[in-house]
Protein backbone atom coordinates (compact mmCIF):
# COMPACT_ATOMS: atom_id res chain seq x y z
CA UNK A 1 0.00 0.00 0.00
CA UNK A 2 1.88 3.12 -1.26
CA UNK A 3 0.00 6.66 -0.37
CA UNK A 4 2.14 9.81 -1.32
CA UNK A 5 -0.44 12.37 0.29
CA UNK A 6 0.13 12.63 3.46
CA UNK A 7 -2.91 14.05 4.61
CA UNK A 8 -4.85 11.14 2.73
CA UNK A 9 -2.65 8.74 4.19
CA UNK A 10 -3.20 10.50 7.96
CA UNK A 11 -6.89 10.00 6.98
CA UNK A 12 -6.47 6.08 6.13
CA UNK A 13 -4.54 5.51 9.07
CA UNK A 14 -7.47 6.69 11.44
CA UNK A 15 -10.17 4.92 9.69
CA UNK A 16 -7.59 1.16 9.66
CA UNK A 17 -7.20 2.33 13.30
CA UNK A 18 -10.87 2.51 14.01
CA UNK A 19 -11.97 -1.02 12.18
CA UNK A 20 -8.82 -2.53 14.20
CA UNK A 21 -10.88 -1.59 17.56
CA UNK A 22 -14.49 -2.40 16.21
CA UNK A 23 -13.13 -5.74 14.77
CA UNK A 24 -11.11 -6.53 18.31
CA UNK A 25 -14.61 -5.74 19.78
CA UNK A 26 -16.65 -7.95 17.93
CA UNK A 27 -14.21 -11.07 18.55
CA UNK A 28 -14.94 -9.76 22.01
CA UNK A 29 -18.52 -9.44 21.27
CA UNK A 30 -17.94 -13.22 19.80
CA UNK A 31 -16.48 -14.91 22.44
CA UNK A 32 -19.25 -13.37 24.84
CA UNK A 33 -21.70 -15.32 22.56
CA UNK A 34 -20.16 -18.41 22.38
CA UNK A 35 -20.09 -18.27 26.24
CA UNK A 36 -23.29 -17.45 26.81
CA UNK A 37 -24.73 -20.15 24.72
CA UNK A 38 -26.10 -17.56 22.88
CA UNK A 39 -24.94 -18.58 19.19
CA UNK A 40 -27.73 -20.70 17.98
CA UNK A 41 -30.85 -18.39 19.04
CA UNK A 42 -31.26 -17.38 15.38
CA UNK A 43 -31.81 -19.84 13.37
CA UNK A 44 -31.84 -18.21 9.72
CA UNK A 45 -29.62 -16.05 7.92
CA UNK A 46 -31.32 -12.91 6.82
CA UNK A 47 -29.25 -10.58 5.76
CA UNK A 48 -31.20 -7.36 5.39
CA UNK A 49 -34.55 -8.33 7.05
CA UNK A 50 -32.49 -9.68 10.19
CA UNK A 51 -31.15 -5.76 10.26
CA UNK A 52 -33.39 -4.81 12.98
CA UNK A 53 -34.51 -6.53 15.52
CA UNK A 54 -38.17 -7.75 16.71
CA UNK A 55 -40.23 -5.04 17.86
CA UNK A 56 -43.40 -6.61 18.55
CA UNK A 57 -44.80 -9.64 20.66
CA UNK A 58 -45.60 -11.23 17.38
CA UNK A 59 -42.07 -11.24 16.55
CA UNK A 60 -40.27 -11.88 19.61
CA UNK A 61 -42.57 -15.48 19.16
CA UNK A 62 -41.89 -15.90 15.72
CA UNK A 63 -38.31 -16.04 16.95
CA UNK A 64 -38.44 -18.32 19.56
CA UNK A 65 -40.68 -20.80 17.71
CA UNK A 66 -38.07 -21.16 15.28
CA UNK A 67 -35.70 -21.87 18.94
CA UNK A 68 -37.66 -24.15 19.88
CA UNK A 69 -37.30 -26.59 16.72
CA UNK A 70 -33.47 -27.35 17.01
CA UNK A 71 -31.86 -29.99 19.45
CA UNK A 72 -31.08 -26.81 21.78
CA UNK A 73 -34.01 -26.22 22.81
CA UNK A 74 -35.21 -29.61 22.59
CA UNK A 75 -32.95 -31.10 24.94
CA UNK A 76 -31.29 -28.87 26.71
CA UNK A 77 -33.43 -25.57 26.72
CA UNK A 78 -36.58 -26.75 26.96
CA UNK A 79 -37.64 -25.19 30.12
CA UNK A 80 -36.65 -21.49 28.64
CA UNK A 81 -39.15 -18.80 28.63
CA UNK A 82 -39.41 -16.18 26.42
CA UNK A 83 -38.00 -13.48 28.54
CA UNK A 84 -35.44 -15.92 28.95
CA UNK A 85 -34.49 -16.58 25.17
CA UNK A 86 -34.74 -12.91 25.03
CA UNK A 87 -31.24 -12.41 26.83
CA UNK A 88 -29.34 -15.12 24.59
CA UNK A 89 -30.93 -13.39 21.80
CA UNK A 90 -29.60 -10.05 22.41
CA UNK A 91 -26.63 -11.37 22.28
CA UNK A 92 -26.02 -13.01 18.80
CA UNK A 93 -28.37 -10.45 17.30
CA UNK A 94 -25.60 -7.79 18.70
CA UNK A 95 -22.82 -9.92 16.97
CA UNK A 96 -24.42 -9.80 13.59
CA UNK A 97 -25.52 -6.23 13.71
CA UNK A 98 -21.69 -5.65 14.34
CA UNK A 99 -20.84 -8.33 11.82
CA UNK A 100 -22.62 -5.81 9.11
CA UNK A 101 -21.84 -2.58 10.53
CA UNK A 102 -17.88 -3.91 10.03
CA UNK A 103 -18.78 -4.50 6.38
CA UNK A 104 -20.61 -1.10 5.89
CA UNK A 105 -17.60 0.84 7.96
CA UNK A 106 -15.26 -0.72 5.73
CA UNK A 107 -16.25 -0.96 2.02
CA UNK A 108 -18.03 2.63 2.34
CA UNK A 109 -14.66 4.51 3.54
CA UNK A 110 -12.71 2.23 1.16
CA UNK A 111 -14.37 3.02 -1.79
CA UNK A 112 -14.03 6.81 -1.10
CA UNK A 113 -10.38 6.52 -0.11
CA UNK A 114 -9.82 4.86 -3.92
CA UNK A 115 -11.43 7.78 -5.68
CA UNK A 116 -8.76 9.64 -4.22
CA UNK A 117 -5.77 7.77 -3.87
CA UNK A 118 -6.46 5.01 -6.43
CA UNK A 119 -7.87 1.90 -6.41
CA UNK A 120 -4.60 0.09 -7.38
CA UNK A 121 -3.05 1.59 -4.27
CA UNK A 122 -5.56 0.18 -1.91
CA UNK A 123 -5.72 -3.37 -3.34
CA UNK A 124 -4.85 -5.15 -0.88
CA UNK A 125 -7.48 -3.83 1.46
CA UNK A 126 -10.16 -4.70 -1.27
CA UNK A 127 -8.92 -8.75 -0.39
CA UNK A 128 -9.60 -7.63 3.24
CA UNK A 129 -13.23 -6.71 2.30
CA UNK A 130 -13.71 -9.97 0.60
CA UNK A 131 -12.15 -11.85 3.43
CA UNK A 132 -14.62 -10.10 5.87
CA UNK A 133 -17.50 -10.87 3.36
CA UNK A 134 -16.28 -14.80 3.86
CA UNK A 135 -16.06 -14.47 7.43
CA UNK A 136 -19.65 -14.01 7.69
CA UNK A 137 -20.43 -17.28 5.47
CA UNK A 138 -18.41 -19.13 7.95
CA UNK A 139 -20.14 -17.39 10.80
CA UNK A 140 -23.47 -19.09 8.93
CA UNK A 141 -21.63 -22.34 7.73
CA UNK A 142 -20.48 -22.73 11.29
CA UNK A 143 -24.19 -21.98 13.47
CA UNK A 144 -25.87 -24.53 10.56
CA UNK A 145 -23.53 -27.72 12.61
CA UNK A 146 -26.06 -26.94 15.52
CA UNK A 147 -29.41 -26.67 14.26
CA UNK A 148 -30.17 -30.33 13.16
CA UNK A 149 -28.41 -33.16 15.21
CA UNK A 150 -26.32 -31.37 17.70
CA UNK A 151 -26.70 -28.65 20.68
CA UNK A 152 -24.02 -26.98 20.33
CA UNK A 153 -21.59 -25.80 17.01
CA UNK A 154 -18.89 -28.00 15.43
CA UNK A 155 -15.66 -26.69 17.08
CA UNK A 156 -13.95 -27.32 14.11
CA UNK A 157 -16.22 -24.99 12.30
CA UNK A 158 -15.70 -22.81 15.62
CA UNK A 159 -12.08 -22.39 15.40
CA UNK A 160 -12.09 -21.09 11.78
CA UNK A 161 -14.50 -18.54 12.40
CA UNK A 162 -12.34 -17.43 14.90
CA UNK A 163 -8.90 -18.04 13.12
CA UNK A 164 -10.28 -15.86 10.03
CA UNK A 165 -11.22 -13.24 12.94
CA UNK A 166 -7.81 -13.00 14.18
CA UNK A 167 -6.20 -12.89 10.31
CA UNK A 168 -8.45 -9.99 9.54
CA UNK A 169 -7.50 -8.49 12.65
CA UNK A 170 -4.10 -8.89 11.66
CA UNK A 171 -3.99 -7.86 8.30
CA UNK A 172 -5.97 -4.48 9.34
CA UNK A 173 -3.09 -3.81 11.73
CA UNK A 174 -0.16 -4.37 9.68
CA UNK A 175 -1.99 -2.13 6.81
CA UNK A 176 -2.44 0.21 9.98
CA UNK A 177 1.35 0.03 10.90
CA UNK A 178 2.14 0.75 7.23
CA UNK A 179 0.24 4.03 7.25
CA UNK A 180 2.79 5.13 10.22
CA UNK A 181 5.97 6.66 9.45
CA UNK A 182 7.86 4.10 11.84
CA UNK A 183 11.53 4.34 12.76
CA UNK A 184 12.66 0.88 11.86
CA UNK A 185 15.84 -0.81 14.18
CA UNK A 186 19.15 -1.19 12.44
CA UNK A 187 19.47 -4.18 14.29
CA UNK A 188 17.02 -6.85 13.92
CA UNK A 189 16.94 -10.26 15.05
CA UNK A 190 15.88 -12.29 12.19
CA UNK A 191 12.19 -12.43 10.89
CA UNK A 192 11.32 -15.91 10.92
CA UNK A 193 11.53 -16.14 15.05
CA UNK A 194 8.46 -13.88 15.32
CA UNK A 195 6.92 -15.42 12.25
CA UNK A 196 7.22 -18.92 14.37
CA UNK A 197 6.19 -17.21 17.29
CA UNK A 198 2.98 -16.04 15.65
CA UNK A 199 2.78 -19.14 14.35
CA UNK A 200 2.44 -20.98 17.70
CA UNK A 201 0.08 -18.00 18.90
CA UNK A 202 -2.51 -18.91 16.25
CA UNK A 203 -2.38 -22.83 16.81
CA UNK A 204 -3.14 -22.15 20.51
CA UNK A 205 -5.89 -19.89 18.97
CA UNK A 206 -7.16 -23.02 17.47
CA UNK A 207 -7.17 -24.84 20.36
CA UNK A 208 -8.19 -22.50 22.52
CA UNK A 209 -11.78 -22.55 20.08
CA UNK A 210 -11.75 -26.59 20.27
CA UNK A 211 -11.60 -26.18 24.34
CA UNK A 212 -14.70 -23.74 24.26
CA UNK A 213 -16.20 -25.24 21.31
CA UNK A 214 -16.37 -28.79 23.75
CA UNK A 215 -16.37 -26.98 26.92
CA UNK A 216 -13.06 -28.69 27.48
CA UNK A 217 -12.47 -25.99 30.25
CA UNK A 218 -15.23 -27.75 32.47
CA UNK A 219 -13.53 -30.57 33.36
CA UNK A 220 -10.18 -30.85 35.02
CA UNK A 221 -9.98 -27.80 37.03
CA UNK A 222 -6.89 -28.35 38.53
CA UNK A 223 -3.60 -27.05 38.07
CA UNK A 224 -0.68 -27.73 37.25
CA UNK A 225 -2.01 -30.92 37.13
CA UNK A 226 -4.56 -32.13 35.28
CA UNK A 227 -6.19 -33.85 38.56
CA UNK A 228 -4.12 -36.05 40.30
CA UNK A 229 -1.70 -36.57 36.72
CA UNK A 230 0.33 -34.55 34.54
CA UNK A 231 -1.97 -36.26 31.89
CA UNK A 232 -5.62 -36.63 31.52
CA UNK A 233 -6.21 -40.40 33.74
CA UNK A 234 -9.47 -41.03 31.15
CA UNK A 235 -7.36 -41.04 28.07
CA UNK A 236 -4.47 -43.17 26.77
CA UNK A 237 -1.11 -41.27 25.88
CA UNK A 238 -1.36 -43.09 22.73
CA UNK A 239 -4.25 -40.92 21.53
CA UNK A 240 -1.83 -38.18 21.18
CA UNK A 241 -1.06 -39.48 17.84
CA UNK A 242 -4.26 -40.44 16.88
CA UNK A 243 -6.24 -37.81 14.95
CA UNK A 244 -9.13 -37.98 16.33
CA UNK A 245 -7.67 -36.72 20.16
CA UNK A 246 -8.85 -33.41 18.56
CA UNK A 247 -12.61 -34.92 19.52
CA UNK A 248 -11.33 -35.39 23.22
CA UNK A 249 -11.89 -32.82 25.45
CA UNK A 250 -9.43 -34.33 27.93
CA UNK A 251 -6.72 -34.41 25.29
CA UNK A 252 -7.35 -31.10 24.21
CA UNK A 253 -6.65 -29.25 27.26
CA UNK A 254 -4.27 -31.34 27.79
CA UNK A 255 -2.70 -29.55 24.60
CA UNK A 256 -3.61 -26.28 25.24
CA UNK A 257 -2.21 -26.37 28.67
CA UNK A 258 0.97 -27.30 27.03
CA UNK A 259 1.51 -25.64 24.11
CA UNK A 260 1.26 -22.51 26.38
CA UNK A 261 4.36 -23.91 28.36
CA UNK A 262 6.12 -23.97 24.93
CA UNK A 263 4.96 -20.57 23.80
CA UNK A 264 6.49 -19.18 27.26
CA UNK A 265 9.72 -20.91 26.18
CA UNK A 266 10.07 -19.98 22.85
CA UNK A 267 9.26 -16.44 24.03
CA UNK A 268 12.11 -16.55 26.79
CA UNK A 269 14.45 -17.59 23.90
CA UNK A 270 13.95 -14.79 21.52
CA UNK A 271 13.57 -11.91 24.74
CA UNK A 272 17.17 -13.95 25.49
CA UNK A 273 18.73 -13.08 21.90
CA UNK A 274 17.73 -9.36 21.63
CA UNK A 275 19.17 -9.14 25.02
CA UNK A 276 22.27 -10.64 24.47
CA UNK A 277 22.89 -8.88 21.03
CA UNK A 278 21.87 -5.71 22.82
CA UNK A 279 19.11 -5.15 20.48
CA UNK A 280 18.13 -2.04 22.36
CA UNK A 281 15.35 -0.79 19.89
CA UNK A 282 13.24 -3.83 20.63
CA UNK A 283 13.57 -4.22 24.35
CA UNK A 284 10.21 -2.36 24.83
CA UNK A 285 7.99 -4.60 22.55
CA UNK A 286 9.31 -7.67 23.91
CA UNK A 287 8.67 -6.74 27.17
CA UNK A 288 5.69 -5.75 26.10
CA UNK A 289 4.86 -8.99 24.58
CA UNK A 290 6.03 -10.82 27.90
CA UNK A 291 3.93 -8.84 29.90
CA UNK A 292 0.42 -9.62 27.75
CA UNK A 293 2.00 -13.18 27.58
CA UNK A 294 2.16 -13.45 31.25
CA UNK A 295 -1.30 -11.96 31.70
CA UNK A 296 -2.47 -14.25 29.35
CA UNK A 297 -1.43 -17.49 31.08
CA UNK A 298 -2.64 -16.08 34.62
CA UNK A 299 -6.22 -15.04 32.68
CA UNK A 300 -5.89 -19.20 30.97
CA UNK A 301 -5.34 -20.31 34.89
CA UNK A 302 -7.89 -18.55 36.72
CA UNK A 303 -10.54 -19.45 33.76
CA UNK A 304 -9.67 -23.06 34.35
CA UNK A 305 -9.40 -23.15 37.92
CA UNK A 306 -12.82 -20.66 38.09
CA UNK A 307 -14.85 -23.51 36.18
CA UNK A 308 -15.05 -21.29 32.95
CA UNK A 309 -16.46 -18.14 34.92
CA UNK A 310 -17.90 -16.05 31.77
CA UNK A 311 -16.33 -12.48 32.93
CA UNK A 312 -12.17 -14.61 33.29
CA UNK A 313 -12.73 -16.62 30.23
CA UNK A 314 -13.63 -13.15 28.18
CA UNK A 315 -10.60 -11.27 29.76
CA UNK A 316 -8.73 -14.12 28.40
CA UNK A 317 -9.64 -13.72 24.95
CA UNK A 318 -9.27 -10.06 25.60
CA UNK A 319 -6.31 -10.21 26.55
CA UNK A 320 -5.01 -12.55 23.45
CA UNK A 321 -6.14 -9.74 21.49
CA UNK A 322 -3.61 -7.63 22.96
CA UNK A 323 -0.51 -10.57 22.66
CA UNK A 324 -1.29 -11.15 18.98
CA UNK A 325 -1.05 -7.55 17.82
CA UNK A 326 2.23 -7.19 20.36
CA UNK A 327 3.61 -9.98 18.62
CA UNK A 328 2.94 -8.80 14.87
CA UNK A 329 4.56 -5.45 15.66
CA UNK A 330 7.74 -7.17 16.37
CA UNK A 331 7.60 -8.57 12.89
CA UNK A 332 6.91 -5.42 11.39
CA UNK A 333 10.24 -4.30 13.21
CA UNK A 334 12.12 -7.00 12.04
CA UNK A 335 10.77 -7.83 8.21
CA UNK A 336 13.14 -7.54 5.59
CA UNK A 337 11.39 -5.86 3.51
CA UNK A 338 8.53 -3.60 3.98
CA UNK A 339 5.39 -4.29 2.17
Amino acid sequence: MYIANNRHKNYISIWLGLMFCIISLMIIIGGATRLTDSGLSITKWELFKGFLPPFTKLEWENYFDQYKLIPEFTQQNYFMTLEEFKVIFWWEWIHRFLGRVIGILFIIPLIFFSLKVGFKNLTNLYLIFILICFQGLIGWYMVQSGLTERIDVSHYRLSLHLVIAFVILSLVFWNFLNTKNLHLPEKKINQYLPILFLFLLFCQIILGAFVSGMDAGKIYNTWPLMGLNYYPDDNSINNLININSFNEPSIVQFLHRNLAYVILLFYLFILIKIYRNKYSALYFIINLIGFFLLIQIFLGILTLISGVKIVYASLHQISSIFLVSSSLYLLYLNVEKQS
